[in-house]
């Protein structure tokens, strides 16, 4: 299964750190927005979208990139890192995955995980999930993974 992971992470590293665990699973390539070839996103059968969260949004460059992308189809997921937690009636994930849907991806699940954050008010207190994401949350990452590429669906 030919796979391709688009991750804006700008802040800690926190983002490319379980892209990379999601890529090893899924034996796949980790690009960022400015890298990515269209022509071998059309050509991928999965294709993982995802960034740190900057005030409750992805990020700008990676929401941009999948505005700019044409029309298409084909399965894709989602997954974010944020210092807080993600509220149920208001999914982190939830815009860019009606984003992909409306460019015809059929959007087989989304992930996130706690990661360290240096936010204004936080950075004044060392900023907040210090030790995240942790050995635990990539191991979800890579569990996540798993259920996309056996086909079993997402497990988060």
């Amino acid at each position: 299964m030919r796979t391709v992971i688009v991750c804006a992470s700008v802040s800690h590293g926190n983002t490319r750190r379980v892209a990379d665990s999601m890529a090893e699973v899924l034996g796949a390539e980790v690009v960022a927005p400015e890298q990515a070839d269209l022509a071998e996103l059309a050509g991928a059968d999965l294709v993982g979208f995802g960034s740190g969260v900057f005030y409750g949004r992805l990020h700008p460059r990676l929401t941009e990139f999948v505005r700019a992308l044409p029309a298409g189809r084909g399965r894709a997921f989602v997954f974010a890192t944020s210092g807080l937690p993600e509220m149920a009636p208001a999914p982190f994930t939830r815009p860019l995955v009606r984003l992909l849907q409306g460019k015809g991806f059929e959007v087989d699940g989304s992930f996130s995980c706690r990661a360290f954050d240096t936010w204004t008010p936080f950075k004044l207190v060392g900023g907040i999930n210090k030790q995240r994401p942790n050995a635990g949350d990539l191991a979800a990452a890579r569990t996540f993974a798993e259920g996309l590429r056996d086909g079993r669906g997402p497990v988060s």
